[in-house]
């Protein structure tokens, strides 16, 4: 195995090249500032990069990434990206984006424990432990984690609203919106899973995210919500006609 990385280089120059030749302001327009409208909180998993998965260039979204995307309150790398992303840069939006599968939230559900790794997944340890009971009901093994998966999303949204920073945009009256996501790798989909918030108020009538997890949670990908309101639209017409032929039963998409 080499001990250089020159192909990496290689393709960084391979890739500099291709973005000036189709674009050559790019660069230019890089270098003079960052004005992104999000701040991406998101798993440091190698599959689930942020500009990709959202279709946006360098310098659109603002990014934070640690295992499990968790929002530790007493950790300073985090508490700074939010600091900077919405007092500096005045993003409108921060999104706290899991994914299923994560290797983090099943190392957290483990038995096993060790040092620095699970003292960083604390907080999901504790909230598996709490409500065991609840998650062993799940049988399927997998369907057991990507519900993990999904309550971590909703605690974490909580712990970013909680933080005096976005507090105060929100008494300030700055624009600054919340959002829970999770990414589904298997099919390069987003989903919203939430909660939603645009205020204090918003935040202070949550229920508790124990509550949450006794509650189903999950949500569609935009694209096949379309895609399942398109079927019911065309099964309640085709009940309301009887007739199922496609000129009756068309969609416009």
């Amino acid at each position: 195995m080499s001990r250089t990385l020159d192909h990496l280089f290689d393709r960084n120059v391979a890739w500099a090249r291709s973005k000036t030749r189709d674009d050559p302001e790019f660069f230019r327009r890089m270098a003079e500032q960052q004005t992104p409208r999000y701040l991406w909180i998101g798993c440091s998993d190698s599959r689930v990069t942020a500009n990709d998965v959202l279709g946006l260039d360098p310098g659109e979204v603002f990014v934070h990434r640690n295992i499990a995307n968790i929002v530790h309150t007493s950790d300073m790398n985090i508490l700074s990206v939010i600091e900077y992303a919405v007092e500096q840069l005045k993003v409108e939006h921060i999104i706290v984006c899991g994914h299923y599968g994560c290797g983090g939230v099943e190392r957290a559900l483990m038995a096993e424990r060790g040092a620095i790794l699970d003292h960083w997944l604390q907080p999901i340890s504790m909230l598996h432990r709490k409500h065991l009971a609840t998650f062993d009901a799940i049988r399927d093994e997998t369907a057991r984690l990507d519900r993990m998966c999904e309550i971590n999303v909703e605690m974490q949204v909580r712990r970013v609203a909680q933080t005096p920073i976005v507090e105060n945009a929100w008494a300030r009256g700055q624009e600054l919106n919340l959002h829970g996501w999770i990414y589904r790798i298997q099919d390069g989909l987003l989903r919203e899973l939430g909660p939603h918030l645009s205020s204090i108020g918003e935040r202070d009538a949550l229920p508790s995210i124990d509550q949450r997890v006794l509650t189903p949670v999950g949500g569609a990908a935009p694209a096949r919500r379309k895609a399942h309101t398109g079927r019911a639209n065309r099964a309640r017409r085709e009940a309301a006609t009887g007739c199922s032929c496609p000129a009756a039963t068309e969609e416009r998409a």
